[in-house]
């Protein structure tokens, strides 16, 4: 059994490719991103945006959850900057994880006349009135990172592999309590080790495939006593995080530790799956008298992302590890998508069998990610351009 496992995480991991990029920087997934700049021009208020200047080839509306994240704020930015350097108007819009103000928007886009819609839902079941609306109208409707649920009337989706995602949560989990080196290979370390398990928001289709990627590495160490999750806390509907809040992450952070760890033992590991929820639990876990840092008995802590407030951390020692998703590659592909259903074509998908909505297989294409140690935040984020050398020393984007 060990064997077999061993082999399926250094297959993720040789899965993994760095991805060459160019152009700016931003990162996250959704939920609230304090002590940070968000390092993007405001595109207007969390219940409006903006549209192109000039544009040639039709309006796109574009729906983006939150400003409260840079990842979103990049997202939105990217993609608007995309689509207008190929002659389109764009009316991006944010919607403050204000699912009403989101079906407004949308419904305002179709109002004026967007002739396709790219959208990253705040709730991927709560839209089917304004998809059945761009229905009627003809308008394409690309899913953006986050698959819209329980309507056929989704037409693409665009996103990262997510349960691979989930693998390189876990395996860098692993790697950070010494049970495997980076390369995939098992280490004479035997436990058991105290863990602790965070999901996203279960209202977000990508927390189950994040959740279900890391499960299938963990499940068999768990089974083995190698891990031990001592609250007892393993399913997704205990662990998961509504809205993906760094707030309320750091609440359930401190009640198991009230209430699991209040005999003297500690936890020794964290599966976070977002930057975000890793400072709300990294702040509890000092907070209570862990660390500073990882030399200092911080806990071993996940993420995904790369928000460059957490890239600091893993840098400095706090954070071990955050999932790089390029949402410049995201951004890129969107356009794509949207450019090959104005010109009368469909778009390439590379995946045509895995991301089933609850009504159908919304066909897809799949961008790679990669793991974030502090020994290869220059090779990944700075060589790239994500971010510069002086934003991951201030932990502020510029």
């Amino acid at each position: 059994m060990r064997t077999r496992k061993i082999a399926a995480v250094a297959a993720g991991l040789t899965l993994a490719m760095s991805l060459a990029a160019c152009g700016g920087g931003g990162a996250g997934d959704t939920g609230t991103d304090t002590g940070t700049d968000a390092g993007s021009e405001d595109t207007g208020s969390d219940e409006g945006g903006d549209g192109g200047e000039g544009g040639e080839g039709g309006l796109i509306g574009v729906a983006m959850p939150t400003q409260t994240s840079e990842r979103w704020i990049a997202d939105g930015e990217a993609v608007k900057a995309g689509l207008e350097e190929a002659g389109y108007d764009v009316d991006l819009q944010f919607a403050g994880d204000d699912i009403p103000v989101q079906q407004q928007q949308i419904d305002q886009m179709i109002t004026k006349g967007a002739e396709a819609l790219i959208i990253a839902a705040i709730d991927g079941t709560a839209i089917s009135g304004q998809l059945e609306a761009a229905a009627s109208a003809g308008i394409p409707v690309i899913s953006y990172d986050r698959l819209i649920r329980d309507s056929e009337n989704v037409d693409f989706y665009v996103t990262f592999d997510n349960f691979q995602v989930g693998v390189q949560q876990a395996t860098s989990l692993l790697v950070g309590l010494g049970l495997m080196d980076q390369e995939g290979n098992e280490t004479d370390a035997a436990g058991p080790f105290n863990i602790e398990l965070f999901a996203g928001s279960l209202d977000d289709n990508n927390a189950f495939f994040f959740f279900d990627g890391a499960m299938s590495v963990l499940q068999p160490y768990i089974d083995e006593g190698v891990l031990v999750v001592k609250s007892g806390q393993t399913d997704i509907e205990q662990v998961a995080t509504l809205r993906w809040q760094q707030e309320t992450a750091q609440k359930r952070m401190e009640d198991l530790l009230t209430s699991t760890y209040n005999d003297g033992t500690k936890v020794q590991g964290v599966l976070s799956p977002y930057d975000g929820l890793s400072r709300g639990i990294i702040t509890a876990l000092q907070n209570a008298g862990y660390g500073p840092g990882i030399d200092a008995g911080m806990p071993i802590v996940t993420g995904q992302d790369a928000e460059i407030a957490s890239v600091k951390l893993i840098a400095d020692g706090v954070q071990f590890s955050t999932i790089f998703k390029d949402t410049r590659k995201l951004a890129d592909q969107a356009v794509v998508a949207a450019e090959a259903y104005l010109s009368g074509g469909e778009p390439e998908a590379n995946d045509t069998k895995t991301y089933d909505n609850g009504v159908k297989v919304v066909p897809s294409y799949l961008l790679e990610s990669d793991i974030v140690y502090a020994d290869n935040i220059t090779e990944l984020l700075v060589d790239s351009g994500y971010w510069s050398e002086s934003e991951v020393e201030s932990g502020v984007a510029e």
